[in-house]
């Protein structure tokens, strides 16, 4: 079975081993369903190797152990972290440790520079890159309790082994390909910081609003805002406090009592008294007492009469062609609206800029130009200079 390490002297000497590797694989077990944040119950880390030796499971629930050493090693330039599909590994060492591990390479986001698709998962590079399987039977097991049974370990721990090869795979196929660039760009966000912070009075904007009245937007602002902080404060999920459907029917009917509460179809029983009965009220207040200038408003719908349809078609054409060649997935090089765009004349979204500009922007806006036209040669497309 893996080595488990409980202890902070363990996982110390384990991380001061790790600092001379020149990357480490890593993965964590966590649940979320009945709290906000979510709870960490297992780290696995794995060291450059053929065999699991170098392979290990932490224990963060063991009484007394300190991740410190750990997020020293998260912070150490000269080791790549490698993940698979890091973004709520990110935010979960982000919360704990206000930590974001880098260099980080994340091989979900290599394996679409490479051509694998968008968002493939670990188990078909493991099946297609190591050549191996993965026993699933653990994967909706409970993290939290213990002792993990000898199924949860190896099932764990295959998650940083079959990663090693998967990451050098990728690696080496970036640097033939020229693409290593390519990657760092789609990182960039990953390992922003300000990402993992969710600031209350932002909440609002993750709502399904359908009506642009600024009065019942100040009242849904102020609502999302006190069910983001209870949330937070109390750490259970926000639909526990106040659902969607409920917050929208309030932020409706704006109740100025707790007395007025009683009237709503959608809210939970525990929100209808005290403390939380008494917050809500309290938001609406807030909301119907914000000023003008204060209140939020939605984006403006965009101005598609300018959009020429005929343009429209010709540069998704263009798209799959180029995207066929480059080997990978047109919608992560321009979605429909994109093109649409384009074709409406703005010519400043993110197939502009970096390795898309590279692969797509240059030709679409050579095409917008006037500089070339497409042609089909058999079965291909191909961009003539006029």
């Amino acid at each position: 079975m893996p080595e488990t390490l409980t202890t902070t002297d363990a996982l110390a000497a384990f991380c001061a081993r790790a600092a001379h590797a020149p990357y480490v694989t890593v993965d964590t077990e966590f649940l979320r369903e009945r709290t906000y944040f979510a709870q960490l119950c297992l780290v696995q880390l794995a060291l450059p190797g053929e065999d699991d030796s170098d392979a290990v499971l932490v224990d963060p629930l063991a009484d007394g152990m300190d991740l410190a050493p750990l997020y020293e090693l998260f912070r150490n330039p000269s080791v790549v972290k490698v993940f698979h599909a890091a973004r709520q590994d990110l935010e979960i060492f982000h919360v704990e440790g206000d930590v974001v591990p880098a260099p980080l390479f994340d091989t979900q986001v290599a394996a679409m520079v490479c051509g694998f698709g968008d968002q493939v998962g670990y188990e078909t590079l493991v099946r297609k890159i190591a050549k191996a399987s993965l026993d699933k039977s653990s994967r909706f097991t409970d993290w939290s309790r213990r002792p993990l049974s000898d199924a949860q370990k190896t099932y764990a721990l295959a998650d940083v082994t079959h990663l090693r090869q998967i990451y050098e795979y990728l690696s080496d196929r970036l640097k033939t390909s020229g693409r290593t660039h390519w990657l760092e760009e789609e990182l960039a966000s990953l390992t922003d910081a300000e990402n993992y912070v969710v600031e209350p009075e932002n909440a609002w904007k993750r709502l399904r609003l359908r009506s642009s009245s600024p009065k019942l937007l100040a009242v849904a602002k102020e609502l999302a805002a006190y069910r983001e902080r209870t949330a937070q404060e109390k750490n259970i999920p926000r639909n526990r406090i106040l659902k969607d459907d409920a917050l929208m029917e309030l932020a409706s009917t704006k109740p100025r009592s707790v007395q007025d509460l009683s009237k709503s179809r959608l809210l939970l029983r525990d929100a209808r008294k005290g403390a939380i009965a008494e917050g809500l009220v309290a938001a609406v207040k807030r909301g119907l007492e914000m000023k003008p200038e204060d209140m939020p408003k939605l984006p403006k719908a965009r101005d598609r009469s300018g959009l020429n349809p005929a343009l429209a078609d010709l540069l998704r054409v263009l798209l799959k062609a180029k995207a066929e060649e480059a080997g990978v997935a047109a919608k992560l090089i321009a979605s429909s609206s994109d093109l649409d765009d384009i074709a409406n004349g703005e010519h400043d979204g993110i197939w502009a800029t970096g390795w898309r500009r590279e692969v797509f922007g240059e030709d679409a806006l050579r095409l917008l130009r006037g500089e070339v036209a497409l042609s089909a040669v058999g079965q291909k497309v191909k961009i003539v200079p006029v």
